[in-house]
């Protein structure tokens, strides 16, 4: 039984609770639906069907009972009225663009953006008609310049990746509103058990499911969410380009969804602990948390997150070669391209997940040869804060 328009309940009941109507075999978990196809009873319902005039099944590329159980639970957790769940979280985010930007639009984004999203506004956007601009997203107050009469969307991550940098997700909707135009937002680091961009006026919000949603870094997936009038346009778009999620991968992220609220609990009160206790640390020049009272923009992750995630910046003394001996010496926490995992991860920006940025474009987002990125993960919190101070000892020898 679907519990989908069971309102009354809180979101992380939702999550545990929204699934797939039950098949003949009275299951109490969902079954993996591992099909490409399905079937109809005769000639005129698969007529229908394909006039869409039955919201029936066709093919797994189209829509498939996993897919929609996982969409299903994302809508409810972001109170938003349609989505749409794509093969990863940078499938998500070119849906996004594609389906609701043509030649001749103009998109404006926010500077501070994970890299592979930078090298879609810069290189391919273009080879399509779409002109692009950045702001910044520490002058809050000059981006309403920055609108021209041909923008389109105004596309932001808060926090950012890697330097989690925050902005106000109202007052981009007030300029947003003004100039009708679409706000789309990343809420990958923040996840909605943390934030809401939707309430607070986002027309899309987009994910990679890959990060804390599936939180075991098991498999790939993204989402896209928001006005019902918006997800028609990305669903007519991906629905005949392709990029699907796998109903496996579906399968897997809705289990993971009836945890989440749990482990962002987790999470968030590991990081917090860690940022407090390295902020003194004498290796450092810096420590960035949403939720220390040194964050630049510490009032407005107050105002509109309820933690401040799982991501902690800080910033070594001795610049590129420490954080080469910095990972080196790590003996507990991963080296690897994924966030968001059971696991703590520790990364170096600079070479990896922003390296196609020129020393330029790094140094305007504050991506510094120094700034390590961490993951906190499900650990003992002071097992992970140990190993990071021996790690950041040796890193000065």
């Amino acid at each position: 039984m679907s519990m989908s328009n069971n309102k009354q309940y809180q979101p992380e009941t939702n999550a545990v609770r929204i699934q797939t109507a039950r098949t003949n075999e009275m299951e109490h978990s969902t079954p993996m639906f591992l099909t490409s196809s399905f079937c109809f009873d005769n000639a005129e319902e698969m007529r229908a069907t394909f006039a869409d005039e039955t919201d029936f099944n066709i093919y797994s590329r189209f829509s498939n009972p996993n897919v929609d159980e996982f969409v299903q639970k994302m809508c409810a957790l972001e109170g938003a009225e349609a989505g749409y769940a794509t093969a990863s979280g940078m499938s998500a985010i070119f849906a996004s663009f594609m389906a609701l930007l043509k030649a001749g639009d103009h998109v404006l984004s926010a500077r501070s953006i994970f890299g592979s999203t930078h090298t879609v506004i810069t290189r391919f956007l273009p080879k399509w008609g779409i002109e692009w601009s950045y702001f910044d997203l520490n002058d809050p107050a000059g981006i309403e310049a920055m609108i021209k009469p041909n923008t389109k969307m105004i596309f932001v991550e808060t926090p950012s990746n890697p330097g989690l940098e925050i902005i106000d997700i109202a007052y981009l909707a007030g300029i947003a509103n003004k100039h009708n135009v679409i706000l789309n937002v990343d809420n990958c680091f923040a996840t909605p058990v943390l934030q809401r961009p939707i309430e607070a006026g986002a027309h899309i919000v987009t994910h990679s499911a890959t990060k804390w949603i599936d939180g075991q870094g098991r498999v790939l997936g993204g989402a896209v969410l928001g006005k019902k009038e918006l997800i028609k346009e990305v669903h007519t778009f991906c629905r005949s380009t392709g990029p699907a999620m796998s109903p496996f991968n579906a399968w897997v992220l809705s289990k993971s969804l009836e945890t989440l609220h749990v482990r962002m609990e987790r999470h968030t009160a590991s990081a917090l602990k860690l940022a407090q206790a390295l902020e003194g640390n004498p290796h450092l020049s810096s420590v960035k948390y949403p939720f220390l009272a040194s964050h630049p923009q510490h009032d407005i992750a107050r105002k509109q997150m309820s933690g401040g995630g799982g991501i902690v910046c800080f910033e070594l003394k001795g610049g590129l070669q420490s954080g080469v001996r910095f990972l080196d010496a790590l003996e507990l926490l991963s080296l690897t391209a994924n966030l968001g995992d059971s696991r703590s991860i520790a990364s170096h920006p600079a070479s990896t997940t922003h390296a196609k940025l020129s020393d330029e474009e790094r140094a305007s987002v504050g991506i510094t040869p120094g700034l390590i990125r961490i993951s906190v993960g499900l650990e003992n919190a002071g097992d992970l804060l140990a190993d990071i101070e021996q790690a950041l000892a040796k890193s000065a020898l």
